[in-house]
Formats: structure tokens, C-alpha cells, sequence
């Protein structure tokens, strides 16, 4: 077994590992024996139940979201060329979050009661996402120093500090229907996870293989600086605009399931990067492992912690990765000394 196989084989053991952990544990513990049992169908009926109906899908929920959150972090890394790009910093996942606060806003009457179906928030959050996102975009390709990796990410920052001022003037100005649950969807949680949410993340993920696949030649050569990549012939603009397209898509639609979980994007590339090399084959595949694993660790310990209450995943997500992101800047500062 070659070295970056058998580094893919551990985290996907750790994955396996965190996944039958995750589904053992809430208000009834069930051993990692009988979870595994009835997974193959052989558990006792109540421990069925308990495993497909209740908590299986939350657990699946956590760790395909977090596979598109990871997937849509490295590539928008590796498109920017800047380990310090991600989705959380550059305003898609605030956008979503300004989607989804003006859905409830727009729709809530006077008595504070929603005028039309909740399950038209996860079209609401990608909306918002995709709106932000394109700001974000025309406000680059308007600027001179447009391929500079950095003033992205300084766009980003100024519009995800807009979308969050104005989810926070909508919320206090109101009416918002449901106001604390919205408070808890901006945080990110997975605790209304059903089977169709699971469907609908793994569709996309499934659907972003081929494009994956077609992209893998340009994620490679984008890593070499501008002007050295248009002398090959390679198109910088036009490849750095699908794949950041491809990334706000994935990551949309992690958010419109699971609320605006951050900085997973930011640091399961790393993480991939540490572990597994990033021009390494199975470079993505390993990330994608990665951020499942965190999601779905930060959901568990969101729901163990503080138990009977239930903390957001985000928050947790938030206390790992907003350090990370000081460091990388401070080592970045250091590096231009």
C-alpha cells in the first residue's frame, strides 16, 4: 500500500470511528458494538429506531456538510492562492446568513408569525450566498490589482462586516419570525437534520465529482503566480472564476442545510495539508474527510457538553478556527518581514 493510500485509509478510519462514537451517544447511550449492529440490521428493534430515525441522520447530515465545507474551502484556496481564503472570511457564509434573516424578516407579519413555508429558508440562504459572493466577484474584476489573491479576501472581510450589521439591525428591528431559532441557524446547527437535508448535500457532492475531475489540471497550474501561468497559455482569470464558483455552490449548499457553520473551510485544508501532502493524489478526498470529521465532532460536542441544552456547532467550529486564522496571519507578517 502506497504512503498517501495508507494516510487516506486512517482518516477514513477516524471518520468510520467518529461516526459510530457520534451516533452512540445522546440522552440513551448505545455502545459502539450496537450501533454497528444496527447498522447491519442486527441490533435489538429499539436500537434500530433509536439509530436510523434519530440519530443517524443528524450524523449524516454533519458529515456530508462538512465534507462540501472543507471541499469548498480547499479549492477556493488553491484558486485564490492564499492558505488564508475561505468561505467564512470571504462573505458567502455571512451572505447566507443575510438570506436567510431577510427571508424571515421580509415574510413575518405583525403577530410575528410566518406568512409562508420554512422550507423555502435553504433557497433563501443560497440566495444570499451567491448575491454577497457576486459583490464580491464585480468588486475584484473592477479593480486594477484584481490579481492580487489578497484584495479578495480584503473585499470579503469589508462584506461579510456589512451582512453581519445588517443581520443584526434586522434582527433587533424585527418582526423575525422565530427570532432565537434564526439567532441559532446564523451559529450553525444540525439538530433538525432529516433524510432528505442528507440527500439533498449529497447530491451536490456527488454532482461536484465530474467537475472536480475536469478541473484538476487548472487547480494545479493556478498555484504558479500570474504572469508565469499566462505565458503556459493558461487562462488564470477564466479558471479562478469557475473554481471559485464551484466552491461558493458547495459551500451554499452546506450552509443551506446546517446554518452558517464557519471556518471549517478554513481548516481542513490544513489539516489535509499537514497530514497528507497538498499535491499529494487524494489531496481533496482527504480534505473532504477532514471536514466531515470536524463538523461532525464539533456537532457532538455541541450536543454533550452543555447536555440537556444544546450548544451551535458553529460556535464550537468558531473557538478552533478563529485562533487558526490569527496564527496564519501573524505568520504570514513574519514571512514578509
Amino acid at each position: 500500500m502506497t504512503a498517501p493510500l495508507l494516510r487516506l485509509s486512517l482518516i477514513a478510519a477516524l471518520a468510520a470511528l467518529c461516526l459510530v462514537i457520534a451516533t452512540g451517544l445522546g440522552s440513551s447511550f448505545i455502545g459502539p458494538e450496537r450501533v454497528v449492529a444496527a447498522f447491519l440490521g442486527h441490533g435489538s428493534r429499539m436500537d434500530g429506531v433509536i439509530v436510523w430515525t434519530l440519530r443517524l441522520p443528524r450524523v449524516a447530515l454533519a458529515m456530508t456538510a462538512g465534507m462540501a465545507l472543507g471541499l469548498g474551502g480547499a479549492i477556493l484556496q488553491r484558486a485564490l492562492r492564499n492558505p488564508m481564503a475561505a468561505p467564512s472570511i470571504l462573505g458567502i457564509t455571512d451572505g447566507a446568513a443575510f438570506g436567510v434573516v431577510t427571508f424571515l424578516w421580509l415574510f413575518s407579519d405583525e403577530a410575528n408569525v410566518l406568512t409562508v413555508s420554512i422550507r423555502w429558508q435553504p433557497l433563501a440562504a443560497v440566495i444570499g450566498a451567491l448575491v454577497f459572493a457576486s459583490l464580491v466577484g464585480l468588486l475584484t474584476l473592477s479593480d486594477p490589482r484584481r490579481r492580487d489573491p489578497v484584495r479578495v479576501i480584503l473585499y470579503g472581510i469589508a462584506l461579510s462586516a456589512l451582512a453581519k450589521a445588517s443581520v443584526t439591525l434586522m434582527m433587533i428591528i424585527g418582526p423575525v419570525y422565530r427570532a432565537s431559532q434564526a439567532l441559532q441557524w446564523i451559529t450553525g446547527s444540525v439538530n433538525a437534520a432529516h433524510w432528505m437535508d442528507v440527500a439533498i448535500v449529497t447530491a451536490g457532492l456527488v454532482a461536484a465529482i465530474p467537475a472536480l475531475v475536469i478541473m484538476r489540471l487548472p487547480m494545479r497550474q493556478i498555484v504558479l503566480d500570474a504572469d508565469t501561468a499566462a505565458t503556459t497559455g493558461f487562462q488564470v482569470d477564466r479558471n479562478r472564476v469557475a473554481l471559485m464558483i464551484l466552491s461558493l455552490l458547495l459551500t451554499a449548499l452546506a450552509i443551506s442545510q446546517v446554518g452558517a457553520i464557519g471556518f471549517v473551510g478554513l481548516i481542513a485544508p490544513h489539516a489535509a495539508r499537514l497530514f497528507h501532502g497538498q499535491f499529494t493524489a487524494g489531496y481533496l478526498v482527504a480534505t473532504a474527510m477532514i471536514g466531515g470529521i470536524l463538523v461532525l465532532a464539533a456537532d457532538t460536542l455541541a450536543r454533550t457538553l452543555a447536555s440537556p441544552l444544546e450548544l451551535p456547532a458553529g460556535a464550537v467550529t468558531a473557538l478552533i478556527g478563529a485562533p487558526l486564522f490569527l496564527i496564519l496571519i501573524l505568520r504570514s507578517q513574519r514571512t514578509h518581514v
